[in-house]
C-alpha cells in the first residue's frame, strides 16, 4: 500500500512511481521530519517525539542500505549550509541517539532539506528514465 508524502512536491512526484518499497521509505522520513522539526521548534514534546523516534529510526535505519547508492548522487548534487553537502544528510539524521538530540543541533536542520531534496531528484529522475517516459 503507497503512502502520501507529506511534502507536497514529493506527493507530486511519488504519483508516477510504483515502487511501494520507496514509498514506505519516503513515508517513514516524512515522520522523522515532523519529529526534527517539531521538536526543534519547541512545537512537539519530548514524550510524543520519544514514541515517535522508537516507532521509525529503527525502520528507517534498516531499510536505508537499500537506497544509500541510489540517492548518493542525488544528495550529493544538494548544498547544505550554503556549501554543497558533504555528509550524507540521511545517515547524518538517522544517526541521531533520540529527541534529546535534536535541540540545537543546527547541522542536523541544514541537512534535513538536502535530504528531501535528493528524495524529489530521485523520483524525479526515475520517472524521466522510465521505459513510458523515455
Amino acid at each position: 500500500m503507497k503512502k502520501a508524502a507529506t511534502n507536497p512536491f514529493t506527493r507530486f512526484l511519488s504519483q508516477w512511481s510504483a515502487d511501494d518499497d520507496f514509498a514506505a521509505f519516503v513515508a517513514g522520513w516524512d515522520r522523522l521530519e515532523r519529529v526534527v522539526v517539531g521538536i526543534y521548534r519547541e512545537k512537539m514534546d519530548m514524550a510524543e517525539a520519544g514514541a515517535e523516534y522508537v516507532a521509525v529510526w529503527p525502520g528507517l535505519r534498516r531499510s536505508y542500505p537499500r537506497w544509500e547508492a541510489a540517492l548518493r548522487p542525488h544528495w550529493q548534487a544538494t548544498r547544505a549550509a550554503g556549501e554543497l553537502t558533504q555528509i550524507d544528510p540521511f545517515a547524518l539524521l538517522l544517526a541521531l541517539d533520540g529527541p534529546a538530540a535534536i535541540p540545537g543541533d543546527w547541522r542536523a536542520m541544514q541537512h534535513l532539506p538536502a535530504a528531501r531534496e535528493a528524495i524529489n531528484r530521485y523520483l524525479r529522475d526515475r520517472d524521466q528514465s522510465a521505459p513510458d517516459n523515455a
